[in-house]
């Protein structure tokens, strides 16, 4: 066969292949007599099938991709005789169909000519805008356009933005303007309005909101959207039926709105009576059950609760909205009927009502001010490697829920659980619209009443927090740059020289061998494993931090050939291929995919290995977003609408893959896309069981990212702050939302992690930081200055470790709280309204916190302040250092708090185990134990201690605990023993009693076990009796009273 005759055989074979693999279309239209359906460049089989046309590809040039199934393009010519030059386009959106432009009110008509709209205004119409004057419209119904904050109007800038130009002789009459007469009346406020154009980039025209179905209408009130939704579109309910679990409804799609793309026209809504106080409303695909679901496991029971504090009320008029109602009161915490609900492929919103301004949650950001700014403030929620900073980004963590505080003191809970991008807009209403890129709509109801209530609700649903170990609540310190052991060697030793508490010892990425996992450094870190087993000797525990990716090309490095023999990485677009990133370690860098179950075994048995090399006791788990240093993979991410989906929330960076994964990339579970935010949350659990299998006792994993449910398996910090005032006061804020999210062991690295501080603020922030309940100083010592409490002198540490010996003072009552959480679900750390919920000054107070309900910290959070400003709600409130009582109920009193002080008071009513301090809980705990009880108004409180021996696991489950319960009655304490399961509880001792806010003026006589006791003085001024020398066997239960008397018997003052 000569060439030429080769040649023309492959030709016609290619050609002739290419025509039959065409024919296998569902298209009739043979491939030569295509008419292109889409001339323009910017065609797709997406855009091509939204217009109703098929897409078959070919290799034949000029023949079009997507055609229409009519042989020829005239049996679609329309009537209307309008200019094709002179057709103002009615639906300037892609996917533009006959259906969608004639249910606007507009023509359809087809052109092969580019650039042409086929949806456009029928001649005649009256379009939005213009420069000559609609006939006979009266001044009051013009739409003001252009209101002054924009700026002056003219004519120019008046008509470009599709408005009315019209001069008018009446005062404060707009010449910008619409006409009122062309839309229906909206009788809802501006500030009920959802955004149908959260997109919008640039100017808006009114054109394109009408082409998306919305409602476009200026308004004055500042922040409120122009285009918005109608509430008359939405829904239709085709079906309602009772089920066992609740309720199910069938929804039909109005399809006169579309915002994106790919409208989910069927949805099913699934209503769960979960629990007397917890109803599920659950909003799905009806076509495609396969769509994401965060795989969170909350418990379903297969019956309705018996008796539900909570109604769901459905309306059908006129389409399908939901409310969740408090029985008791009739007050509505979640109402859709404000509109906006919407469910396309990548695009999902539901909006509300709320019951009142007093908003609390949704994370991670640095908010300025724990109850939320209902002025049109937008968050946007997707994990992201980003320090803290102002602007509103997303951080570490996503946490989709939210309290709310209604106006009689009752709260609720909301979660949404969605792990895609999403964003929240909070408006004055109040209302909320929230938003996701994927998945489903699936929301959880938490009735209270009380916050303490919702918390417990939500933590029973989500899983209740670890109980950390006993020496994890002592004060902790680590630098990313201490360079060399000798540096932290010199740092510890220095910490014991001066007598500070210091129970463990990080060690960040410079210990490591290149930043390698599973590595320490013999150059910079010669003898780390014999120094860790010093420390523990000592008393000091030692942690590590391990990043998730694995560098690649190391020679014999066993963390990544093991990696590859399980097989365990994630994998690309087309699951073939492992991600690579970039991060620490010298070469490019692999991920693990810990929703993989050959993860878990790799992972565990890399860390128990480890464990003989560096007998740490507990794992930092860090850049777990997951971080990367180059955007999605080395090699780039794909142009596609996974990668670059139609709807961008309101988060940090210009793409999804922003310091990160590519969208499309594929875990085990799914797509990186629905994932992300999961990474964190998928490590924790694994990292947990590592921890407690290589060390055999409870230990303690620490986790930048995290996600609802996290708090089972890890506590978090607030990420790399910056040594500045603000941080410190924001570090409240972050502490008190962490106990709502279900993780209280939470922290702030005290005086900041990045910049210099300085000894004011370093000093404030030691004595806040002293009161975290994961206390830890920490800073980019690379880079910055040393700020540990040794770092600024000897008044500077003598501060540092009394205030430090007064946290350590109270641990057994901080680890009582930790039970309290762990069993029921509390709040270890709170703001003051949950206690108070009724006391309209507790709702914003966001500078102060207690410890669980009876200890409040009134901390110095401004530069140069030597005094603060501290509001006591309706209760005795007393000294911590003294017992006087402070008098002040229901209002602000001024304190002095000079560079040395923090302000420390207990709650009347309560009782506080105490222990005498040690430099470490190794010391402390074997120390007596003590009690403050602090009266109440009819000189009653109560309290409890549990105890364990600090360190194994599920001592509670086990019954491997003591439990005691206090409790003072005028003028007797009762101790009593609930549970007796710790039998070295004998070998503790309670030593001292201190009784606050006495109604009397001396006590005449004290005894214990009906035994005469004499070691107690009676303060006269302050009204505290302190007993001490007591030497009872903690173990047992006992009974001490005292007699009050106008005689005089010991007494101070």
């Amino acid at each position: 066969m000569s060439g030429t005759a080769g040649f023309a055989l492959v030709l016609f074979l290619a050609v002739f292949g290419r025509l039959s693999a065409d024919y296998s279309c569902t298209s009739s239209v043979p491939v030569l007599q295509r008419t292109d359906c889409y001339p323009g460049s910017d065609s797709s089989k997406e855009k091509c099938q939204a217009r109703g046309c098929t897409w078959c590809e070919s290799s034949v040039s000029g023949v079009p991709w997507c055609f229409h199934e009519s042989v020829s393009l005239e049996s679609a010519t329309c009537s209307n005789s309008l200019p094709l030059d002179q057709r103002e386009d009615c639906h300037p959106e892609a996917y533009n169909t006959y259906d969608r432009c004639t249910n606007k009110g507009c023509t359809f008509c087809q052109t092969n000519q580019n650039g042409i709209p086929w949806c456009f205004y029928p001649s005649g119409s009256k379009r939005p805008g213009g420069d000559t004057c609609p006939s006979k419209i009266a001044d009051d119904q013009r739409i003001d356009c252009f209101p002054t904050y924009l700026g002056t109007a003219n004519k120019d800038n008046c008509v470009s933005k599709g408005c009315f130009w019209c001069s008018s002789s009446r005062p404060n009459t707009p010449w910008c303007f619409l006409d009122s007469r062309d839309w229906p009346a909206d009788n809802f406020d501006a500030n009920e309005r959802v955004d149908c154009f959260p997109d919008l980039k640039g100017t808006l025209d009114p054109r394109q909101c009408v082409a998306r179905g919305c409602r476009y209408r200026p308004t004055g009130t500042s922040g409120a959207p122009w285009c918005f939704f109608p509430r008359e579109k939405g829904y239709a309910v085709v079906k309602d039926e009772q089920t066992t679990k609740g309720r199910r409804l069938t929804l039909k799609r109005d399809t006169t709105l579309t915002l994106f793309a790919k409208e989910i026209a069927d949805v099913i809504v699934d209503i769960e009576f979960q629990t007397n106080g917890r109803v599920r409303v659950k909003l799905t695909d009806a076509n495609d059950p396969s769509r994401f679901e965060v795989p969170l496991n909350i418990t379903s029971p297969n019956a309705k609760a018996p008796n539900p504090i909570y109604d769901v009320q459905i309306s059908t008029s006129p389409v399908f909205t939901f409310k969740v109602v408090r029985k008791d009161t009739g007050v509505a915490v979640f109402d859709t009927s404000i509109g906006g609900l919407l469910l396309e492929d990548q695009f999902l919103q539901i909006a509300t009502k709320l019951p009142s301004s007093n908003v609390y949650g949704f994370g991670m950001h640095q908010h300025y001010s724990y109850k939320h700014n209902m002025n049109w403030q937008t968050w946007g929620m997707f994990t992201r490697d980003q320090p803290p900073m102002d602007g509103g980004a997303n951080l570490y963590g996503v946490h989709p829920f939210y309290m709310g505080l209604e106006d009689n003191g009752k709260a609720h809970g909301v979660l949404f659980l969605n792990s895609n991008a999403q964003d929240v807009t909070l408006s004055p209403a109040p209302a909320l619209t929230y938003r996701t890129i994927g998945g489903v709509l699936d929301l959880y109801f938490f009735l209270g009443p009380t916050p303490e209530n919702v918390v417990q609700q939500y933590t029973e649903a989500i899983g209740r927090p670890f109980m950390p170990p006993y020496w994890s609540l002592g004060f902790s310190l680590g630098n990313y740059g201490y360079d060399n052991i000798q540096n932290m060697k010199n740092v510890v030793s220095k910490m014991k020289e001066k007598d500070i508490p210091h129970d463990y010892q990080f060690g960040d990425i410079d210990y490591m061998d290149r930043a390698l996992d599973f590595t320490y450094s013999t150059t910079t870190y010669p003898g780390l494993p014999d120094y860790v087993k010093q420390l523990k000797n000592d008393g000091t525990k030692f942690i590590i931090i391990l990043d998730p990716a694995i560098a690649k090309d190391i020679p014999n490095y066993r963390p990544y050939d093991l990696g590859m023999k399980k097989d365990i990485w994630v994998k690309d677009s087309n699951g073939l291929w492992n991600v690579e990133g970039k991060v620490w370690p010298p070469t490019n860098v692999f991920y693990p995919d810990f929703t993989k179950p050959e993860t878990t075994d790799w992972w565990v048995t890399l860390c128990k290995e480890f464990k003989n090399v560096i007998d740490y006791d507990g794992l930092w788990i860090d850049m777990n977003e997951p971080a990367n240093f180059v955007w999605g993979d080395v090699d780039g991410c794909a142009s596609n609408n996974i990668n670059n989906p139609p709807y961008f929330p309101k988060i940090w960076g210009p793409v999804l893959q922003y310091k990160t994964l590519c969208p499309d990339h594929k875990h085990h579970i799914g797509l990186h896309y629905d994932v992300h935010s999961l990474y964190g949350w998928s490590q924790a659990p694994v990292t947990f069981k590592a921890a407690r299998e290589a060390t055999g006792k409870r230990s303690i994993v620490l986790s930048r990212s995290t996600f609802p449910g996290a708090g089972k398996f890890a506590a978090t910090w607030l990420g790399d702050n910056w040594s500045y005032w603000t941080n410190l006061r924001y570090s409240i804020i972050g502490m008190l939302e962490f106990n709502i999210f279900g993780m209280p062991f939470v922290g702030a690295d005290i005086c900041g992690f990045i910049r210099d501080s300085n000894y004011e603020l370093c000093m404030r922030w030691q004595q806040v930081g002293a009161f975290y309940p994961f206390s830890r100083n920490h800073n980019l010592g690379y880079e910055n200055r040393p700020q540990d409490p040794t770092a600024w002198g000897d008044d500077f540490a003598r501060n540092a470790r009394d205030t430090l010996r007064t946290r350590y003072t109270l641990l057994p009552y901080l680890y009582t709280l930790f039970h309290e959480a762990h069993t029921r679900g509390d709040t270890v750390i709170r703001a003051l309204f949950h206690e108070f919920p009724s006391d309209g000054a507790t709702h914003g107070i966001d500078r102060q916190f207690l410890w669980g309900s009876s200890f409040l910290v009134s901390p110095v959070l401004d530069q140069g302040a030597t005094s603060v400003n501290a509001y006591f709600p309706n209760a005795r409130w007393y000294s911590y250092y003294d017992g006087a009582e402070v008098g002040t109920r229901g209002d602000w009193k001024t304190l002095d708090a000079q560079i040395w002080a923090i302000t420390l008071h207990v709650r009347g009513g309560y009782i506080l185990p105490t222990q005498e301090p040690a430099r470490t809980t190794m010391a402390s705990r074997k120390n007596p134990l003590g009690l403050i009880a602090a009266l109440d108004d009819n000189e009653q409180a109560s309290g409890s201690l549990f105890w364990d021996d600090g360190e194994s696991i599920d001592t509670y489950e086990n019954g491997n605990y003591h439990l005691a319960t206090f409790n003072v009655t005028s003028d007797t304490l009762t101790i009593s023993v609930v549970h007796g399961g710790f039998p070295s509880m004998n070998q503790l001792k309670l030593n001292t009693v201190r009784v606050f806010g006495m109604k009397s003026t001396s006590i005449s006589s004290v005894t214990q076990n009906g035994n005469q006791h004499s070691d107690y003085v009676f303060n006269q001024a302050s009204k505290e009796l302190k007993i001490t020398n007591l030497q009872l066997d903690a173990s047992q239960g006992h009974t001490i009273t005292w007699v009050k008397s106008s005689a005089m018997g010991p007494v101070i003052g």
